[in-house]
């Protein structure tokens, strides 16, 4: 499928609608205030850093909850970094989302050894694979990080994050106006719709589809915070979608995890566990792409401008014979 071509998007209007006090009924938003949405996308940035560091900390009492809440900490800062990246120069926009993403890197081994093991215990598997699937957990265990060397990773981490806090507010314009963000939430969109399309023969391509559908779900989240219940359902359109891909994800992780710690069981068995894997993961790729294609069926301009309509939609003040008086 062709690449599409990202165009500004569909501004969404002051209001305008004025008594004697000012706005009627006007809700107060960061939208309509280039400075403020600025300094509201900059705070957002700057709270996942916070969470990534809160998550380091608490890897002594509960290291595979620390892993978890660190890396989907560093998606949604990525997803943040994501709406401001076409008011950053090139430069610092590649330097930022490569720092996010070594940090994030950093501890997939450990994620790895956390979440397989569980996601195998809950597998259907004949006799042979369950064997065959039992040796790669037992042959991975060996590999394990310490818990020392685990939370040297998470802090190194997240001062990495923190620092990129820094580096995009210096890098970051004076103002920033929906155009720009509209045109980043398009971009993840869009990149998200291209790899569903790839992902019917992709297992690559379905994990791309998974990371920008949770960073488009985070962009709609911060943007729901700006806005109110509309742009809320559409976040939860998205959302729906992410969740009927965590199982098949979750799935090519084992696949690549058994692949990794398979020596030394049978070639014969090692075959049967991996056809097994794919014939499950075959299954589940084919029906989250059908749940998603009603949520991934517009062209990204169409789909911005259904946001805007929802922004609108949240920000417009009520008509007066909407008003409830005395």
């Amino acid at each position: 499928m062709a690449t599409t071509t990202v165009e500004p998007a569909q501004h969404v209007p002051p209001f305008t609608e004025h008594d004697k006090l000012g706005p009627l009924g006007t809700k107060t938003s960061v939208l309509d205030n280039e400075l403020e949405l600025r300094r509201a996308l900059v705070g957002e940035f700057a709270a996942t850093a916070d969470a990534a560091r809160d998550a380091a900390a608490k890897v002594d009492a509960n290291p595979t909850a620390a892993v978890h809440d660190y890396r989907k900490a560093l998606r949604r800062a990525r997803a943040v970094l994501s709406l401001v990246s076409n008011a950053l120069p090139k430069s610092e926009r590649r330097a930022v989302r490569h720092a996010l993403q070594e940090a994030r890197r950093a501890v997939s081994v450990a994620r790895d050894h956390a979440v397989a093991p569980e996601v195998i215990n809950g597998l259907a598997l004949d006799e042979v694979s369950r064997d065959a699937a039992n040796a790669a957990v037992a042959n991975a265990q060996t590999t394990a990080q310490p818990t020392a060397e685990l939370k040297q990773l998470l802090a190194e981490g997240a001062a990495r994050a923190a620092a990129q806090v820094e580096a995009l507010e210096a890098a970051l314009p004076a103002q920033l106006d929906w155009d720009t963000v509209a045109r980043g939430v398009q971009s993840t969109y869009d990149a998200a719709r291209r790899a569903r399309h790839s992902a019917k023969r992709s297992k690559r391509q379905f994990h791309s589809w998974r990371r920008r559908t949770k960073e488009l779900t985070y962009q709609l989240d911060v943007l729901a915070g700006f806005a109110a219940g509309h742009v809320t359902e559409l976040a939860h359109e998205i959302e729906g979608v992410a969740d009927t891909q965590s199982p098949a994800v979750d799935l090519v992780m084992v696949r690549d995890f058994v692949r990794t710690y398979g020596q030394g069981i049978a070639p014969e068995a090692f075959d049967q566990l991996i056809q097994t894997l794919d014939t499950q993961l075959d299954d589940l790729m084919r029906d989250s792409r059908s749940a998603g294609r009603a949520a991934f069926k517009r062209k990204p301009k169409k789909f911005v401008r259904r946001l805007a309509k929802a922004v609108r939609k949240d920000l417009t003040p009520p008509k007066a014979d909407d008003l409830v008086t005395d």
